[in-house]
């Protein structure tokens, strides 16, 4: 028995329900990421009450700060961050990419990090890796994998392809906590040969579900998307298909089309800190001076609780002066518009009309919205 009900098909996009511990996942699903067990400025009853069903934690910056044994000390993750729905903890292979400048040491064994917290080293295995995740107590918890660089060699992607198979048959049968779901990670870049390999490779360890990883890292849009198309349906029907950092408009509405069922992405409040609103035409940049006396909302048709109760006037204001309700609307905002996204998705796949929706939310951006948004 699977842990994923596909419900409806239209086309290659996909809907339907990941099970786990803590509850079930509609899909399509974007994941709000919480990287030290929360997600920025937000209460988890505001992150659920606009549509999250599950949220992200990192492994690498929860094993420093505070560690996984104060937080299995203290009940677990959901206990501790006051989430009680279902949580994916990445693994740490992600900083193998993003902390690249801080790797000691990567051979057939695992990874050693320089800590950004203290430069101290640190050693992550396979192993290491999944006991973390399983005194963390997260509902899907992913394999340790190397994500190289789109521009590297394809003697580097086929190294990391290899290191992502020996990592992933170690740590398939590590211990779990109880009724912890584990994901494979396939790379291989945008090369056809090295993508397919893994794939059939981490398929056929049998994985609760299984993601692309190594796509959105510099690559183009065109060829993200064009991979993703032909990859995805190489992965099981039956479980779930996760598309690794990935949270725009264009790029959500591309996956989901192309057969994929899960995604997370920083950028929604990311973009919130830098006093910029993510919008259906495109991105709202606050500290515009033009905003100064706009009275509307972010959105005229948004239920949001900055659109329902403030102008862009005010949200202007309190970003300019860096007040922390500023960052806190603007984060309510665009994880809304998100979920909204990923919901009317869903209802249209279930519906057959998928292709149309996904048409009309792209015809919205970066046309000539001048009294709606700056698009930057």
């Amino acid at each position: 028995m699977t842990c994923f009900t596909l419900e409806a098909t239209d086309g290659a996009a996909r809907a339907g329900v990941v099970h786990t511990a803590h509850g079930a996942i509609p899909t399509p699903a974007f994941m709000p990421v919480g990287t030290k067990a929360t997600v920025k400025t937000l209460h988890p009853d505001e992150v659920r009450a606009m549509g999250a069903s599950v949220i992200l934690g990192n492994t690498y910056h929860l094993h420093f700060r505070p560690g996984e044994d104060v937080i299995e000390e203290l009940g677990g993750l959901h206990a501790f961050s006051g989430w009680d729905g279902p949580i994916l903890t990445d693994s740490g292979g992600f900083q193998v990419f993003s902390l690249r400048d801080t790797l000691l040491a990567v051979d057939d064994d695992g990874v050693t990090f320089r800590s950004v917290y203290d430069g101290a080293s640190e050693r992550f295995t396979p192993e290491g890796v999944a006991e973390i995740q399983r005194r963390l107590g997260s509902d899907i918890a992913m394999c340790l994998d190397i994500c190289p660089p789109a521009d590297s060699s394809r003697a580097e992607h086929e190294e990391a392809v290899r290191k992502t198979r020996i990592w992933a048959e170690r740590q398939i049968g590590a211990p779990r906590a109880p009724g912890q779901l584990r994901f494979g990670i396939a790379q291989g870049g945008t090369d056809p040969e090295l993508r397919r390999r893994s794939i059939d490779e981490i398929v056929s360890l049998g994985f609760d579900g299984n993601a692309l990883g190594g796509l959105a890292v510099g690559e183009s849009r065109a060829e993200m998307l064009e991979t993703v198309e032909w990859a995805a349906p190489l992965l099981p029907a039956d479980r779930p298909r996760y598309f690794m950092g990935l949270g725009d408009v264009e790029g959500i509405l591309g996956v989901v089309a192309g057969g994929v069922d899960m995604f997370d992405c920083v950028l929604p409040t990311r973009m919130a800190r830098t006093g910029s609103a993510l919008t259906a035409f495109g991105r709202m940049n606050l500290r515009n001076a033009r905003y100064a006396r706009d009275p509307r909302p972010l959105e005229d048709d948004c239920g949001c609780p900055a659109c329902t109760r403030f102008s862009r006037a005010y949200i202007r204001h309190l970003v300019n002066q860096e007040e922390i309700l500023g960052l806190r609307l603007l984060s309510l905002h665009n994880l809304w518009l998100t979920h909204r996204l990923t919901a009317g998705a869903r209802d249209a796949i279930c519906r057959g009309t998928f292709a149309e929706f996904r048409a009309h939310a792209l015809s919205r951006l970066g046309g000539s919205q001048e009294d709606q948004c700056q698009v930057l």
